[in-house]
């Protein structure tokens, strides 16, 4: 393992917990340091999606590369927003499903 393991950041829809649950546990017995979004298992509010969604965007900021988990190609308007802030600070960006950008 080397001095300091790489760190992903996974993004994806709420939709594909389950996937993204899978890609942090393979990601992670690969070695790497792994951030995802936050589970809630409950309706929240306004507030709480808006300083979710800028908390995410910290981690973006943490980490070396994003992997976006978009079965079928799926990608909804926040992942949309967190793969633009990626790009914008010059992170790679990888996506487990054809992405047509």
């Amino acid at each position: 393992m080397p001095d300091r393991p790489e760190i992903v950041c996974i993004c994806g829809s709420v939709r594909f917990a389950e996937e993204m649950r899978e890609a942090n546990r393979d990601l992670t017995f690969a070695g790497v340091i792994v951030v995802a979004p936050g589970e809630v298992d409950e309706a929240i509010s306004v507030e709480q999606k808006t300083l979710l969604d800028a908390l995410h965007l910290r981690k973006i900021d943490l980490a070396d590369r994003v992997l976006v988990v978009n079965p079928r190609g799926y990608i909804g308007e926040s992942t949309r927003r967190e793969i633009a802030y990626a790009r914008a600070t010059g992170k790679p960006v990888s996506f487990t499903a054809p992405f047509d950008q």
